[in-house]
């Protein structure tokens, strides 16, 4: 189906090359897991201690052993390693995290990423969100463009606590995607299929460029 989460997750899966080490974050990106199995040398990694993560498990093979960092059950890949939660955030404060892919609540014009909490909620805690958009090589945000009262998630400044500063490498939402480049600011490189550019202009709140020539 051609939903808003549909778009997303297929333009994302886009971002995944092969011979990489990715980390997924909770929520909408752990659908791309799926996607990553056609690729040669990709390892997926879950900060509570698992680097080889597979596609879900089929319906009555699900192992409560086998889970990843949002409690949800996964299978292994051939050459899947286990290890504690002090050597998976070594592996991401080291640098060896080659790309996250993050759920976000906003995303500001300058990169600001807001994902790990909302004010008057509870929190169980942060997970590795916060070191993870300082650790990985390259960060994308996966979200849809407005929340469930027509506001813009892409804001000039985020107004929920912050995950990271200026953290941000690429912004995919169902309606368009966005790269913040090394001297700051946001561009616009593409459409989703069937948007226009005066619906992008019109759910976005926040100030950005745009590239010379859009992909058709």
């Amino acid at each position: 189906m051609d939903d808003p989460r549909s778009r997303i997750v297929k333009r994302a899966a886009r971002e995944l090359t092969d011979g990489m080490n990715i980390n997924l974050g909770i929520g909408l990106p752990t659908l791309l897991a799926e996607h990553a199995e056609g690729l040669n040398g990709v390892m997926l990694q879950s900060e509570n201690g698992l680097l080889g993560i597979g596609p879900y498990p089929q319906a009555g093979q699900e192992s409560a052993d086998l889970i990843n960092a949002g409690k949800e059950t996964v299978t292994t890949v051939a050459g899947a390693s286990f290890f504690d939660s002090a050597d998976s955030f070594a592996m991401i404060r080291g640098g060896h995290i080659d790309l996250a892919i993050l759920g976000g609540m906003e995303v500001s014009e300058q990169g600001d990423l807001a994902n790990w909490m909302v004010p008057g909620k509870m929190v169980k805690g942060m997970g590795g969100a916060m070191d993870l958009v300082n650790g990985a090589k390259r960060v994308v945000v996966m979200m849809e463009h407005v929340n469930r009262s027509g506001e813009s998630k892409v804001k000039q400044q985020c107004t929920l606590p912050l995950t990271g500063t200026r953290v941000v490498h690429r912004l995919i939402t169902d309606l368009a995607v966005f790269d913040f480049p090394p001297q700051g600011g946001m561009v616009l490189i593409e459409l989703q299929n069937g948007i226009t550019l005066e619906q992008v202009q019109q759910q976005t709140e926040a100030g950005y460029t745009m590239r010379d020539a859009l992909p058709v």
